[in-house]
């Protein structure tokens, strides 16, 4: 009978987004932080459609090696629900053993029974068919490959040997802080469960990285997932399954401009049509567009924004196409016209830096929209 579990990492529970715009209306950062919370309840789900007794998380459960205790109460009372579920909570390097010493300390005075905190690295009894040989990080930076140590490790005659990890898999630097990527191999794995990229990614047939239940950046263009991991018996590949568990999708999405363009148009063939409010999307607008058609632009990213968990319109590569009639529409004369030109020829200016021609090129392209406004 196959052995069955679920490979996560990376929950990093308790994290703050404080790099996320907080709306007045709006409280996305709160939502972000429950989806988090809420992502141990899924991966508990997960288990059970799976059949799977175990979930291994490869490091980094919590975001800082100082969570409140009400986080980590929380955050163990959600697994201690999931009972019919074994939890093995491995040090990452956001929760190392060092700096977060009161934090594994709470965990091993307050966990459940389900809940086992791998602070050692020692192998661990998995019933009768598997040992886990964890790599608990001990340094929020090492100077050593955390897995080499899985290499001598020992396990009883005919279990699975399955790895659990946290690091970068990398050729190896002259730091030889790189996880090795033949490591299953060395140590003679039947599975390398690794942690800290947040994204899912295939290392070998034996070795992997699950990324996080719950994304929290713009790269991976995805939601989070697990795995789902299935060995027969020692030495035979694994079968691993990623399983969707995220709540929020974050999604960067280029938007390529050409002068006259129906640029609010452009936008929103671009737009989710579903699901929006729990989508974070960043929208990169490059090329030419002339003052008229980044006014609208504007105006239907605004428009469209409150539909979304959040929404953020970067026109920094934008350029500005100028034309005679545009400036006309300012002012044809007077101090108006006077500051437009000015500023049209310091957005153009080869002897001013990038950034300054920038400052200009949004000061003419503010301006043109207050003109414009108070003209309805």
């Amino acid at each position: 009978m196959a052995f069955r579990f679920i490979h996560a990492s990376d929950l990093h529970i308790g994290r703050k987004f404080a790099n996320i715009p907080q709306p007045q209306d709006g409280n996305i950062r709160g939502r972000l932080m429950e989806a988090r919370h809420g992502a141990i309840g899924r991966l508990a789900s997960v288990a059970s459609d799976q059949g799977a007794a175990h979930v291994l998380l490869a490091g980094d459960t919590f975001d800082t090696a100082t969570p409140s205790s009400t986080v980590i109460r929380q955050a163990l009372a959600a697994m201690g629900e999931a009972s019919e579920v074994t939890w093995w909570l491995l040090p990452g390097n956001h929760d190392n053993l060092r700096d977060a010493e009161p934090l594994w300390e709470a965990i091993a005075r307050d966990a459940p029974p389900n809940v086992i905190a791998l602070t050692e690295a020692e192998p661990r009894d998995m019933g009768d068919a598997a040992t886990l040989l964890p790599c608990p990080v001990a340094f929020r930076s090492g100077a050593s490959d955390p897995s080499e140590r899985l290499v001598t490790m020992a396990s009883d005659e005919g279990k699975l040997r399955i790895g659990l990890a946290h690091g970068g898999v990398t050729d190896f630097t002259e730091s030889g802080a790189s996880i090795a990527p033949d490591r299953d191999r060395t140590a003679r794995l039947d599975y390398l469960a690794l942690g800290d990229w947040h994204g899912r990614m295939v290392v070998s047939d034996r070795v992997h990285y699950s990324g996080t239940p719950e994304q929290d950046r713009f790269k991976h263009d995805r939601r989070g997932v697990c795995l789902a991991v299935s060995i027969e018996g020692p030495g035979i590949p694994p079968q691993v399954e990623g399983v969707e568990t995220g709540t929020f999708l974050w999604v960067e999405r280029d938007l390529p401009l050409h002068s006259r363009q129906d640029a609010a148009a452009a936008l929103r063939a671009i737009l989710p049509e579903t699901g929006r409010r729990d989508v974070l999307l960043r929208v990169a607008v490059t090329g030419w567009a002339a003052l008229p058609d980044q006014v609208d632009l504007q105006r239907a990213a605004h428009r469209c924004a409150p539909d979304f968990a959040h929404f953020e319109l970067k026109t920094d590569l934008l350029r500005t196409q100028y034309e005679a009639a545009d400036l006309d529409d300012i002012d044809r004369g007077g101090a108006l016209r006077l500051a437009a030109d000015a500023l049209m020829e310091e957005a153009g200016a080869d002897a001013l830096s990038e950034e300054d021609r920038a400052v200009a090129a949004d000061a003419l392209a503010r301006l043109y929209s207050y003109v414009r406004e108070a003209a309805k």
